[in-house]
């Protein structure tokens, strides 16, 4: 795991530049705290800060190779899963290694097939390479969008990184965030190839795209279809299964220590429970984490999308299997504490406006770190298998995102000054976007009825929200060096679990029928029955008294952030009962938080004409 940046240009003499392209490399050190290195000739410019996992004293790159007709060169971030079986098919076919990365395989498995190398690749990885046989530069990112890849087009070139903040390093780009900008930060549309900053795109999960002296052009080598499911359930069950038991495995490999972030849900629960059966066959325990909250008993408030506190069901499954856990507990003034909200919203390059569950996944990484390097985690399973309650309920038939109906982020109102809010007009660019999300759903002919409708419910989770939670499950980790890998975002398991009727996905009546039937065995009842319970927040009322004083504060400043707020609810906010406060009022102190620390740390100029 790693961070990549570079720059291609067709007109200047990138040798005379070597301090942007440091600029640039430094931004992702801590994607990469191991090591660093740079490729800078005329035409490319390659930097990158290295994580090591995988053969560690190997793979230092940039790595390069050359041919009889010249040489190519890359900069990879991420993990090859099926690389060894690559390494094989690749030696027969006449190529040497000298070392044991994937790293080496990737590149090797260009020169072997161009950029068909993706398709070959089994795992979470964003890449590029400069072919100097043709001055192209190929770029690629994974299936899912794991891994993060922005790019920039310049006057005569283009500008790379895993981060804007790679990006926005270099004298050519500009900070600048315009309408749309805007609308993806507070519309939660986080639309495909959408990356809120002018001129910046993110090379869209399942594509590649190529640069050369002809221009850009991208084009998808994996999306998800809709084809007949012909397997009974008990086939599926088996199937899920037999998939699961392979992907724990081969994410299991590393050259450093690993553990699991286990929240006693299904998900994490199943996971865990497969690597401790995994490992367990070797000798070995697995390691497990889960965040708490002092007085959580005492202060937890039931919600939709948490209804049961974590922890019980956490010490359930780390007893039953056996695992060596720790609970990181996490206080009211660590997670209020400026200096946290600073490096969430810097890992993250946007105003989120999550507070205390960034905070909190920021913390919880940075203390998993100093035991492990890699983390095996639950996420995705609900937008698979179809965990969610509006999955279940009346929102999923709603004109819009489901997990947006009836919320009350659609009244923006609430949040925005009333002349922003008019401006951007975030109601209908939010219809704009799931109109747009809905018609690109691939149907089976004839499909009708609430078959039909579940697979679009399921299409817009598997690339809209899962591309929200896995660019926040990315930042946040690697801003602390700990490479997190996702079990349930293997495309062999997405493909197939997509096109299982839903009918078959809900078979006993509950969220999630196949993967519950599928592990089982393996985890204790209580966790089987236990119903979808999201990443917790803190009830700490400590906490919220000291968002409320630091928002006065802002207030009081006349912080220019303020001017994209709605002052006056923001002040009613702040001088809350803290006891009664509102779950909308805890929104503005959050989002006005955040925005204050990104003005701070990016400083950006705001463009609305």
């Amino acid at each position: 795991m790693c961070g990549i940046t570079g720059w291609i240009s067709y007109r200047r003499d990138l040798t005379a530049h070597q301090e942007s392209v440091d600029a640039m490399t430094e931004t992702m050190s801590c994607r990469g705290p191991d090591a660093r290195g740079t490729w800078v000739t005329p035409r490319a410019a390659l930097g990158h800060r290295r994580l090591a996992v995988i053969d560690l004293p190997g793979g230092a790159q940039p790595m390069e190779a050359g041919t009889d007709d010249g040489a190519v060169a890359m900069v990879y971030s991420g993990e090859a899963y099926n690389y060894v079986e690559l390494r094989e098919e690749l030696r027969r076919r006449g190529h040497r290694f000298t070392t044991d990365s994937d790293t080496e395989v990737v590149l090797r498995g260009y020169l072997q097939w161009g950029e068909e190398v993706a398709g070959k690749l089994n795992g979470m990885y964003a890449f590029a390479i400069w072919d100097t046989r043709t001055e192209k530069l190929v770029m690629i990112r994974d299936r899912m969008g794991i891994k993060p890849f922005y790019f920039y087009e310049t006057d005569d070139g283009l500008l790379f990184g895993s981060e804007p903040k790679a990006i926005l390093a270099n004298p050519l780009a500009t900070a600048e965030v315009g309408p749309d900008g805007l609308r993806e930060i507070f519309s939660f549309a986080k639309t495909p190839g959408a990356a809120v900053w002018e001129g910046m795109r993110e090379l869209r999960p399942g594509h590649v795209a190529v640069l050369d002296r002809n221009g850009l052009r991208e084009h998808a080598y994996w999306q998800l279809t809709a084809t007949e499911h012909t397997d009974s359930r008990q086939e599926t069950v088996a199937h899920v299964r037999e998939l699961l038991e392979d992907i724990i495995a081969r994410q299991l490999v590393a050259d450093v220590p690993r553990c699991s972030l286990l929240s006693g849900g299904l998900d994490s629960s199943a996971m865990t429970a497969l690597a401790a059966k995994q490992l367990g066959e070797h000798g070995e325990t697995v390691r497990s984490f889960a965040v708490d909250f002092p007085g959580q008993a005492e202060n937890f408030r039931a919600e939709d999308i948490s209804p049961t506190q974590d922890t019980p069901f956490v010490h359930a499954v780390k007893d039953h299997v056996h695992s060596d856990h720790s609970d990181i507990v996490l206080d009211g003034a660590a997670l209020s504490d400026p200096a946290v909200r600073r490096a969430a919203v810097g890992a993250r390059d946007l105003p989120v406006g999550l507070g205390d569950r960034d905070n909190s996944l920021y913390l919880l990484f940075k203390a998993v770190r100093e035991q492990s390097t890699v983390a095996l985690s639950g996420e995705s399973a609900d937008e698979v298998f179809g965990g969610y309650p509006w999955f279940h309920d009346a929102r999923r038939e709603a004109e819009t995102f489901p997990w947006l109906a009836g919320l009350a982020p659609l009244d923006f109102r609430g949040t925005l000054s009333a002349d922003l809010a008019d401006r951007l007009d975030l109601g209908t660019y939010l219809h704009d976007s799931y109109s747009s999300a809905v018609a690109d759903t691939p149907l089976k002919d004839g499909e009708s009825g609430l078959e039909k409708r579940m697979r679009q419910v399921c299409y817009l989770h598997l690339t809209r929200m899962v591309q929200a939670l896995l660019d926040r499950k990315d930042r946040m980790s690697m801003a602390v060096g700990l490479e997190v890998r996702v079990p349930f975002c293997d495309h062999r398991l997405v493909q197939y679990v997509f096109n299982t009727p839903w009918s078959l996905k809900t078979f006993d009546g509950r969220e999630k029928s196949i993967l519950r039937e599928a592990t089982r065995d393996l985890l204790p009842e209580s966790v089987v029955q236990r119903k979808k319970s999201g990443y917790p927040g803190s009830f700490d009322p400590n906490y919220v008294s000291a968002i409320q004083s630091q928002a006065a504060d802002l207030l009081s400043a006349g912080h220019a952030a303020l001017d994209l707020c709605h002052r006056e609810r923001l002040r009613e906010a702040s001088v809350a009962d803290g006891a009664t406060i509102t779950t909308g009022q805890r929104a503005q102190l959050e989002r006005a938080l955040d925005l204050a620390a990104w003005f701070d740390l990016h400083k950006p100029v705001i463009k609305l004409n």
